[in-house]
C-alpha cells in the first residue's frame, strides 16, 4: 500500500511542478477582498484591452481602405463582444482547467 501512496505523492508533485495542479495557497492575507480586487481588475482589463484592440484594428483598416467610420464601428463592436466573452470565460472556466 505504501507503494501506491508514494506513487500518488510523486504524481501530485509532478503535476504541481508542471502547473497542472495549483499548490494550496498558504500565503497570509489572501482573503476575499484581495481576491475580489484581483478578479475585478482582470475583468476590467480584459474588456478595455479588447475594445482598444478592436477599435485600433478598425481604425487602421479604415485609414488603409478609406472607409471611415464603418470598419472602426464594426471592429469596436467585435472587440466589445470579445471582451465580454473573455470575462464570461473568466467566471465560467472549463471543467478540465482546474
Amino acid at each position: 500500500m505504501s507503494e501506491q501512496n508514494d506513487f500518488e505523492r510523486r504524481l501530485r508533485q509532478a503535476r504541481e511542478k508542471q502547473g497542472l495542479d495549483k499548490k494550496p495557497d498558504t500565503a497570509g492575507g489572501g482573503g476575499l477582498p484581495s481576491s475580489g480586487w484581483r478578479i475585478g481588475l482582470r475583468a476590467g482589463t480584459e474588456v478595455v484591452s479588447a475594445l482598444i484592440a478592436g477599435a485600433g484594428l478598425g481604425w487602421l483598416l479604415d485609414r488603409w481602405l478609406g472607409s471611415f467610420p464603418w470598419l472602426f464601428l464594426v471592429f469596436f463592436v467585435v472587440g466589445g463582444a470579445a471582451g465580454v466573452m473573455n470575462v464570461y470565460r473568466l467566471f465560467n472556466p472549463r471543467n478540465g482547467a482546474r
